[in-house]
């Protein structure tokens, strides 16, 4: 793996490790959000594998779903993973009277940590 890949990687994993904190700590909506980076930062890492990098979200994750989910490189649910955790996300960082439920944090929570073991052995 390249220096930036394993950088982005390693940014992931922090994210979920914050994730969890703030999970165990009653935030939630907070937690969703940095499970969303993980899921994000993952995706990040598993482009710029490619020699491909994007500056907007939506670009991230439309580029993952071309380059990984609909050749089938990798399983097709990581990029679902990632539509419906950023959608969560902007419900968490920007509703003020919808939140983030906690099944649906805690859900975020073990997808990132899939999509992080996913993505280590697809990059080993």
């Amino acid at each position: 793996m390249m220096s930036e890949v394993e950088a982005l990687l390693r940014k992931a994993k922090r994210s979920q490790k914050a994730a969890s904190k703030l999970y165990k700590d009653g935030d939630i909506d907070f937690a969703a959000s940095r499970a969303y980076y993980a899921l994000f930062y993952t995706a990040s890492a598993l482009l710029l594998s490619r020699g491909l990098s994007f500056s907007s979200h939506s670009g991230v994750i439309a580029n993952f779903g071309k380059e990984f989910a609909r050749t089938r490189a990798m399983d097709a649910k990581y990029h679902n993973y990632l539509i419906e955790s950023q959608d969560r996300r902007n419900i968490g960082d920007y509703s003020i009277v919808a939140e983030v439920t906690d099944e649906q944090a805690k859900e975020m929570l073990g997808w990132a940590k899939e999509f992080i073991k996913a993505a280590e052995e697809y990059l080993i």
